[in-house]
């Protein structure tokens, strides 16, 4: 028989496919509904409103309370980013770097069982935030604490301590279709 150990996981979900997100916020709704505090910190998201906003929001109150909700999800970006040189805006990289002090406090803080570094990976691959600090916080975690990191084209460094990592890879998507983004589905 096989030893079994209770401790926060490291899970990345990344690949080329749609669900990314998608996955990471349904962990978080299965963690809220068992009784975990969970924080779903969206890296790059902010100028848009998107619909899982409103449902968190409305999950994290029924969940918790009004003042204390049981999940909570904050927007840390302005959007789109431009990347690449001189073309990487100062303010992103501003944005950034303060989305990444908070999620290294949430880690440590002992006030979340889950958090969620939604789009952390695109940051990294934007040359934007540095895999080795990811990977050292990581590693320097509370052992109850559960992360999950979102975005295609993870860092080798960061797939290799993970304890669970789900690529995503398309098959077809209706885009393929001249079929736009459909609300409730797509955002």
């Amino acid at each position: 028989m096989t030893e079994t150990s209770r401790r926060g996981l490291i899970v990345i979900n990344t690949g080329p496919g749609k669900g990314k997100t998608t996955a990471a916020l349904g962990t978080a709704i299965r963690a809220a509904g068992n009784g975990m505090r969970v924080l779903i910190l969206q890296f790059l998201k902010g100028s848009w409103h998107y619909g899982e906003l409103d449902a968190i929001e409305a999950l994290g109150k029924a969940l918790g309370s009004e003042d204390d909700p049981s999940i909570v999800i904050r927007q840390m970006g302005r959007g789109f980013v431009k990347v690449g040189g001189a073309e990487t805006d100062p303010e992103d990289l501003k944005l950034v770097e303060d989305a990444w002090a908070e999620a290294v406090e949430a880690i440590q803080s002992g006030d979340w069982d889950l958090v969620v570094l939604d789009e952390i990976n695109y940051a990294i691959g934007y040359k934007m935030l540095d895999p080795d600090k990811v990977a050292e916080a990581l590693r320097q975690k509370p052992e109850m604490v559960h992360v999950i990191l979102t975005g295609r084209n993870a860092h080798p460094s960061l797939v290799e301590l993970a304890d669970t990592v789900t690529e995503m890879r398309e098959v077809k998507h209706a885009y393929q279709k001249g079929i736009l983004a459909q609300r409730g589905i797509e955002f």
